[in-house]
């Protein structure tokens, strides 16, 4: 099982994850920072269970974060 987090409250609105993995994050026209789509957030941390096929995607957008806020578990 695929596990992807993002810490949204660090985000400084740098737009590769959405870029590298828009089927996963999206950009707030709010306040310009990451969403991650479909999360449950617990206490800051946004978690999503996508499916397998994202891995390799979620995995680029992790790589590219320059304040490394998102992680990319399998289970």
């Amino acid at each position: 099982m695929l596990i992807v987090t993002l810490q949204r409250d660090k985000c400084i609105g740098c737009n590769y994850c959405e870029e590298l993995c828009p089927e996963l994050f999206k950009m707030s026209r709010k306040d310009g920072k990451s969403v991650l789509l479909n999360s449950v957030n617990r206490k800051g941390f946004h978690t999503v269970r996508p499916l397998m096929e994202l891995h390799e995607a979620s995995e680029n957008a992790k790589a590219a974060c320059p304040v490394k806020i998102i992680s990319v578990t399998i289970t």
